[in-house]
């Protein structure tokens, strides 16, 4: 694969996202105030003890990028992505990053129905890369974000070990 296709040598979108500084409570509030809708798997998420929010507000610089980008041609597992993003100087998220980022990136460009489409990534959708909270294949494993015929969306999605993310799927890490 040639280096100018492999992070950092390749198209990426930056963004600095402002996370925690909200209770969940205030954070669902505000993502309703938003419209922004949630699904069953990102409703689970967010009302999980185990999903928690930063007290302080802080800052996350974060990378947009393709699987492909990563250096994985042909796609790859969670497990393959992650560790190549980690050899890449790339870092997962905290969960709590999903929701915050869902808020800030209110301009997402519109997706298009994929009904066809069983057990991949929705087209125009990004994943936030994240810890991993239960290891259940039937428990989510993270949030996506997602805009389709006009409405902002913060799904979450379950997969197992051995799913394959396609090149073109997207992934937002934290520039480590």
């Amino acid at each position: 694969m040639n280096n100018d296709n492999i992070y950092p040598n390749c198209p990426i979108i930056t963004r600095d996202v402002e996370v925690g500084g909200l209770t969940k409570t205030q954070l669902v509030n505000r993502m309703g105030q938003q419209s922004i809708r949630v699904n069953k798997f990102g409703e689970i998420l967010l009302t999980d003890d185990r999903f928690t929010t930063s007290a302080h507000k802080y800052t996350m610089k974060t990378v947009e990028l393709t699987v492909h980008n990563l250096g994985l041609p042909e796609g790859g597992t969670m497990i393959q992505i992650y560790h190549r993003a980690d050899e890449l100087g790339l870092a997962l998220c905290p969960l709590e990053v999903g929701p915050f980022l869902r808020l800030a990136y209110l301009d997402q460009p519109e997706g298009y129905s994929n009904n066809h489409q069983h057990n991949q990534a929705p087209n125009g959708s990004i994943t936030v890369a994240s810890e991993i909270m239960v290891e259940d294949d039937d428990f989510p494993k993270g949030f996506y974000l997602r805009r389709i015929d006009g409405e902002l969306w913060l799904r979450g999605y379950v997969c197992d070990d051995q799913h394959m993310w396609n090149p073109c799927d997207h992934f937002i890490f934290v520039n480590g």
